[in-house]
């Protein structure tokens, strides 16, 4: 009994985490829906009641800081000036309507890039971002600056949307290296550069870039829960193990006692 005390104890322990990441995703679900409902009003134009779903996420997103303390101080900035921009935009009537929804977007993709643990939305731009790269890319090589000048500001007005979610899910060192691209494109664009200097520095960007998407394809899962769920498995083995050796021990023992008896 002694033994199977330690095992249940063992076998709740790490069963908690389980439950506790349970909740917590369930939490960010919640949130989550409340940023798209937030953003399919904001597309409609309903910009009170976008504003209303925005101070609610407020007050649950706080409620949640009491219970899950798992996203970095760089994520809770992220989601923190995210949300303070699209409250702002949403308010701001003097906005233009694409600048407004824009912001809300920003928001969204945040949220989603936190609650997602592989493949999160903002990844489904890829082919939007990389098409609008490789036009740049040509308008260069055709010497067209007019027409470089349009697929640039394209290019960096689509790759800000998703720039918040990137800081989410990529590395510092692969942010800073993408945006010194971004930060050259927009400095020398109406500088008189060769061409060949020009886009040697955008080959390098495109593989960058092309990895910033390719890494968020690999299905790399968390190694704490595959932890936890080897942790379990081996509890419950064991606890079964023991159990059957029981079983086989007391009929063992009974066999041996009823011969005992005939003798």
């Amino acid at each position: 009994m002694r033994f199977l005390s330690i095992v249940l104890l063992l076998l709740l322990v790490t069963i908690s985490p389980i439950t506790s990441h349970a909740n917590s995703h369930e939490q960010w679900e919640k949130l989550d829906q409340i940023s798209d409902q937030a953003l399919q009003l904001a597309k409609q134009e309903r910009y009170d009641e976008s504003k209303q779903l925005l101070d609610f996420f407020s007050k649950e997103f706080l409620k949640l800081n009491h219970l899950d303390h798992n996203y970095s101080m760089d994520e809770l900035r992220v989601i923190t000036v995210t949300h303070n921009d699209a409250l702002e935009a949403i308010q701001a009537s003097s906005l233009p309507f694409e600048d407004r929804v824009k912001k809300v977007i920003q928001f969204r993709l945040v949220i989603d890039a936190i609650r997602s643990e592989h493949q999160p939305l903002w990844t489904e731009m890829e082919n939007s971002i990389m098409t609008t790269f490789n036009q740049m890319k040509e308008t260069v090589m055709q010497g067209d600056d007019d027409s470089y000048q349009q697929q640039l500001n394209s290019f960096l007005n689509k790759y800000e949307l998703i720039h918040p979610s990137i800081k989410i899910d990529i590395s510092p060192t692969t942010v800073q290296k993408m945006d010194s691209h971004i930060k050259f494109l927009d400095s020398y664009r109406d500088e008189a550069l060769k061409a060949s200097t020009r886009i040697q520095q955008m080959e390098q960007m495109e593989l960058d870039l092309q990895s910033l998407f390719d890494d968020m394809t690999e299905d790399d899962a968390d190694p704490s829960l595959i932890w936890v769920m080897i942790s379990t498995g081996s509890v419950i083995i064991l606890t079964l193990s023991y159990v059957g050796w029981r079983k086989y021990k007391g009929h063992k023992q009974k066999g041996q006692t009823q011969h005992d008896f005939e003798e």
